[in-house]
């Protein structure tokens, strides 16, 4: 089989298996409701996995030379914001991000600090 083959043998049995695991809990709690267990993961996994995506973008912040994270701490104050605001998460990730990528790139935190 050439590597196209592969990739499309590949790619199919990939989009088989992604619609599968979707339609599963459909299908199998149609007519029951689904155990305790699997209520409280579905609960909980969206916010938890929502809290280490904020914190992972401060992962590279360098908090001892300026601007000493300055910029992703007010960019993540505009997230936070602009969401209460909004409750909109499009909104609030992509002004959020057009605010972070005007701080660094125009140099405003840095003229601020003085360097």
């Amino acid at each position: 089989m050439t590597s196209l083959g592969e990739a499309l043998l590949v790619t199919v049995v990939m989009t088989a298996v992604t619609v599968a695991t979707r339609a599963f809990p459909f299908v199998f709690f149609r007519k029951r409701k689904p155990p305790a267990a699997l209520l409280f993961v579905r609960d909980s996994i969206p916010p938890a996995v929502m809290t280490l995506l904020a914190l992972s973008s401060f992962k590279d912040v360098r908090w001892t030379r300026a601007p000493y994270g300055l910029p992703e701490l007010l960019a993540g104050l505009v997230v936070a914001l602009l969401h209460l605001w909004k409750r909109n998460p499009f909104l609030s990730i992509f002004g959020g991000t057009a605010f972070y990528m005007a701080l660094t790139r125009l140099g405003v935190v840095r003229v601020i600090l003085g360097g």
